[in-house]
C-alpha cells in the first residue's frame, strides 16, 4: 500500500481563493455573464506587440541579468521621475519582476521573518494574506470602512501596530473597492511607519486607472519614505498586458540586492521579450491607454447608476481601478449567499466580499473590465433576480 503523501504545512495554511471558488462553480452553468475577472478585456496595444515581435526577430530571446535589461530599468526610471516624483537609480534601485505578484512575493520573502506581523487592508487583495503566510509572517488586518469611502484611517493602523509589526501593505487604487488614497492620508501612514520603524509595501498596480481628476501619489515620493518603501508596479492593468507577466519593483539598493538573489533561485528573470515590449509601452504613444480609460469611465457610470436602482443595493462610485464594491446588506443575505443566488438565478458571476476578508461581509465585488453590452445584460438580469428575491 502506497504511503500517504505528506505535504508541507504551509500549503495547508494558505487560504483558499474565493475568486477561484466562484470561477470553478461557474463551470457548471451555461450562458453566464462573468463580472468576476480583474483583467482588461482589451488586447495589448499594437505598437507594444510589434516591439515584442521585433525583439524576437533581433535575437532578444536569451537570458538577461536578474534585474532585467538596463534599458528597461532606464525606461522605468524615466517614468518614475515623470509620473511618480520618485528618483530611482536604474542600476541599483529598480528590478524587473514577473508582474506585480512576482514583486510582492519577493518583497515578503526579503522583509518578513517567521512571526513578524504585517498590516493588511481588509477588504483587500487576498494574495496579500497568502504571501505573508508563505513568508512565515502573521497577517493583521486593518479595516476599510464604507462610511469613510473605503479610505484608510491612520488610527486603525496605529492601534494594530505592535512591537512585532514589520510592515504595512497599502494598495491604491484599491482592489476591490476602487478607493484612491490622497496625499494627506499617505502622510499619516508615513508618520506611523517612521515612528515605529516599519517598512511599507505599496501595491500600485492600478496607478493609471483614475477618474474625476483624482491623482495618484506614490508614498515613496514623500519625505524619508523612499528609504523604507518597496513600491510594486505592473504593466498588466494599464497596458492590458496580463499575460506578459512583466512588472517592476523600486526599493532601496540593499533590499533590491536581496530580492535579486531570491529571483535568481525562483525565476532567474522575467521574459526578455516582455521586457522589450514594456520599454515600448513606457516610451511609446499613450492613445490606446487613454481610449481604455475613457471606456472604463463610461462603464463605471453605467454600472453604478444601475446598481443604485436595485432593491437592497447601494454602491459608492469608485475613484480608480475597474471594480465596484456594492453593499447588499439591506437584502439580509450574506455575501456568499448573494453571490451564489446571482450565479444560480441571474447567471451572473460576482465575487463575495468575504473573498477579500471578513470586513467584506455585506458586499460583493463586480468587475467592469468587460463590454458595456455585457454589463447592461448583467444589470438587467440582476435587477430581475433581486426583484424576485424581495417579492
Amino acid at each position: 500500500m502506497a504511503k500517504k503523501l505528506k505535504l508541507s504545512r504551509r500549503t495547508k495554511e494558505i487560504p483558499k481563493s474565493g475568486i477561484r471558488k466562484m470561477f470553478d462553480l461557474a463551470q457548471k452553468y451555461e450562458g453566464l455573464v462573468n463580472l468576476s475577472v480583474g483583467e482588461p478585456d482589451f488586447d495589448t496595444p499594437p505598437h507594444i506587440v510589434e516591439a515584442a515581435l521585433k525583439a524576437m526577430r533581433e535575437g532578444y530571446t536569451h537570458y538577461t541579468v536578474n534585474a532585467g535589461f538596463l534599458e528597461f530599468r532606464k525606461a522605468v526610471s524615466e517614468k518614475l521621475r515623470r509620473e511618480n516624483r520618485i528618483e530611482a537609480d536604474p542600476e541599483g534601485e529598480i528590478m524587473a519582476t514577473a508582474g506585480a505578484m512576482g514583486g510582492l512575493s519577493l518583497a515578503m520573502l526579503t522583509l518578513i521573518d517567521p512571526d513578524d506581523e504585517v498590516l493588511i487592508p481588509n477588504p483587500g487583495f487576498p494574495n496579500y494574506t497568502a504571501q505573508v503566510v508563505l513568508a512565515g509572517g502573521k497577517p493583521v488586518y486593518y479595516p476599510l470602512k464604507e462610511e469613510n469611502n473605503f479610505h484608510v484611517e491612520a488610527d486603525d493602523i496605529a492601534k494594530r501596530t505592535t512591537p512585532k509589526t514589520k510592515a504595512i501593505i497599502i494598495n491604491s487604487p484599491s482592489n476591490p473597492t476602487g478607493a484612491v488614497l490622497r496625499e494627506k492620508e499617505l502622510k499619516n501612514i508615513a508618520d506611523i511607519a517612521l515612528e515605529h520603524d516599519l517598512y511599507v509595501i505599496s501595491d500600485e498596480a492600478y496607478e493609471n486607472i483614475l477618474y474625476d481628476g483624482v491623482n495618484h501619489t506614490s508614498i515613496a515620493s514623500l519625505p524619508e519614505m523612499k528609504e523604507r518603501t518597496v513600491s510594486i508596479f505592473t504593466f498588466s492593468k494599464t497596458y492590458a498586458m496580463t499575460g506578459w507577466r512583466i512588472g517592476f519593483v523600486v526599493a532601496p539598493e540593499e533590499i533590491i540586492e536581496v530580492m535579486l538573489e531570491l529571483q535568481e533561485h525562483i525565476l532567474v528573470h522575467p521574459s526578455s521579450i516582455s521586457q522589450m515590449a514594456a520599454i515600448a509601452a513606457l516610451r511609446g504613444p499613450k492613445e490606446h491607454v487613454q481610449k481604455m480609460l475613457k471606456e472604463y469611465a463610461e462603464r463605471r457610470e453605467i454600472i453604478t447608476k444601475e446598481l443604485n436602482t436595485m432593491l437592497g443595493v447601494t454602491c459608492i462610485k469608485p475613484e480608480g481601478a475597474f471594480y465596484v464594491f456594492p453593499s447588499i446588506k439591506k437584502t439580509g443575505m450574506s455575501s456568499e449567499k448573494m453571490a451564489m443566488y446571482l450565479l444560480e438565478k441571474a447567471k451572473v458571476i460576482t465575487v463575495p466580499g468575504t473573498a477579500f476578508g471578513d470586513y467584506g461581509e455585506g458586499y460583493i465585488r463586480i468587475s467592469y473590465a468587460t463590454s458595456k453590452e455585457k454589463i447592461r445584460e448583467a444589470m438587467n438580469r440582476m435587477q430581475v433576480a433581486l426583484e424576485k428575491l424581495n417579492n
